[in-house]
């Protein structure tokens, strides 16, 4: 039970600390969701946006911090 205690604990701990980065830097994130790799379509009456790029980013963000939580606990 402790093993499960400690990884809610750093998951909110995480959620924490990005809702306060949003938070106070969301000016500063605009860059997220408008990288290079990202396809959006405007058509009158029809608009498509597949964030291709940033999605890549952040699985690898997220694969990193995964990685960094397992190999500490």
């Amino acid at each position: 039970m402790k093993d499960i205690a400690k990884i809610l604990i750093f998951g909110g701990g995480l959620l924490l600390l990005v809702g306060l980065t949003v938070y106070f830097a969301g000016d500063k994130l605009r860059w997220f969701g408008n990288l290079p790799g990202d396809i959006r379509v405007e058509r009158p009456g029809f608009s498509f946006y597949m964030p291709l790029a940033s999605m890549l980013l952040a699985s690898v963000v997220l694969s990193v911090v995964v990685w960094l939580v397992r190999k500490l606990f």
